[in-house]
């Protein structure tokens, strides 16, 4: 099938073939028609699956088809995190440059001034996190009264950073006649209640089983030392020389900590978290991109919706405490029918997360062992021996031929006019 025969227009369809795309993926098959359509519409797939286009293009056609000389706000779009936020709009832009639509993308972490400049202008269609959304409706620099689509991306993950009741004060201020679509990797009880009060007789679209991890994903697990995690991250960064890695960690100051650690094992290294500027979260991953920064640690929040072209490796350094997030996690590699590896360090006290995780999976991750990092018999209760290192290795010294390229001098920028919805991660 063909994106012309899901009743796309030309104008949206030469955009889609200088986006360098040919092919819909299921998602898009499935949530497009429907869309155009006019249907409410209940939506499920893993990450990387194209989900963005999947409502990005109808939405631009169906405002593009009729476009009021007041051009109010008709679309929004509520996404949980900054770098989504960011993402989402370079797609309406992309696919809607040769429509007279206008969009915005509003979000914590940068001054509000220049956005409410940008709203003064008229806009079309928002995308918006929802702490500095409600910013601006308290502040009156935008009036929702007359929005006819609400999109809610990601809405498992807004859940599960505490977004609900910005969610609801926000549905109060649109219009009760309007077309809601919802986007949810998963689709958890709280996902379903909120589907109800969003929507009446919503289509169901979900192209993949409930918390199905990508088939390209290649899933291992290393139990070691919790003393050794850093030392073994480094020897197989080094030894495999991966170029290109996305590392989770728990929490903020862990992130810095393992980046400060891996710098000193000579791997270009630097964390992103919700305590950097978003101009810092900015520059750090586009020097991921670009291969300046070898090795980029991350929180689960600060994470959530980076789109990583062809990003090979991602390693939990930390188990995550929700199982969902596992899912989350790897999905940021073997994107786009890419092939990707997914590395998780494991110590005796994530044991009980690493059981949730595989019942959550209904499978056994396989296990594997690096000769020197094996778990020493005691060594949860003998910390001190976790530390002693192996005489034969050391971190980072099997780097590989490849010169490691040189970052960027980076400014500090510090954390100013931060939405309340971008606290978190």
């Amino acid at each position: 099938m063909s994106f012309a025969e899901l009743g796309l227009v030309p104008k949206l369809l030469r955009a889609i073939e200088e986006a360098g795309y040919s092919t819909p993926t299921p998602i898009q098959r499935e949530a497009i028609p429907a869309v155009l359509e006019g249907h409410n519409l209940l939506a499920g797939a893993q990450t990387g699956t194209g989900k963005t286009a999947g409502f990005a293009l109808p939405v631009l056609q169906r405002l593009d088809e009729d476009r009021p000389e007041s051009r109010p706000v008709r679309a929004l779009v509520l996404v949980p995190t900054r770098e989504l936020a960011a993402q989402v709009h370079e797609s309406f832009r992309a696919y809607g440059r040769y429509t007279r639509l206008r969009t915005a993308v509003i979000f914590g972490g940068v001054g509000i001034n220049p956005q409410i400049e940008t709203l003064k202008r008229k806009v079309d269609i928002v995308i918006a996190t929802p702490g500095r959304l409600l910013d601006h409706v308290g502040q009156r620099t935008i009036d929702l009264r007359r929005v006819e689509i609400l999109v809610l991306d990601e809405a498992d993950r807004m859940l599960d950073m505490g977004f609900i009741r910005d969610i609801r004060r926000i549905l109060k201020l649109l219009p009760h006649e309007r077309q809601n679509l919802l986007f949810s990797a998963t689709f958890s009880d709280p996902i379903r209640s909120l589907t109800q009060d969003l929507m009446d007789d919503p289509l169901e679209v979900q192209v993949t089983p409930r918390n199905k991890t990508a088939d390209r994903i290649r899933q291992t697990v290393h139990f070691v030392d919790k003393g050794r995690k850093r030392e073994l991250l480094s020897y197989t960064i080094g030894h495999g020389n991966w170029r290109q890695v996305l590392v989770f960690t728990r929490t903020k100051h862990g992130a810095n900590r393992l980046a400060e650690q891996l710098e000193k094992d000579g791997l270009t290294s630097a964390a992103i978290h919700g305590n950097k500027s978003q101009g810092a979260r900015t520059r750090t991953l586009a020097d991921f991109k670009d291969g300046s920064v070898r090795v980029l640690v991350a929180t689960d929040i600060a994470a959530r919706g980076l789109d990583i072209e062809g990003l090979p490796h991602v390693v939990n350094f930390e188990l995550p405490n929700v199982p969902e997030d596992y899912v989350h996690r790897i999905g940021r590699t073997a994107r786009a029918g890419e092939d990707g590896e997914a590395l998780s360090l494991v110590c005796e006290e994530e044991k009980p997360l690493l059981k949730d995780i595989e019942k959550l999976l209904k499978t056994e991750i396989p296990r594997i062992t690096t000769p020197g990092y094996e778990v020493k018999p005691g060594s949860a209760s003998e910390p001190q021996k976790a530390q002693q290192k192996p005489a034969q290795r050391r971190p980072g010294s099997d780097l590989g031929n490849i010169r490691q390229p040189q970052r960027r001098n980076q400014q500090k920028t510090g954390v100013s006019n931060r939405g309340r919805g971008d606290r978190r991660g």
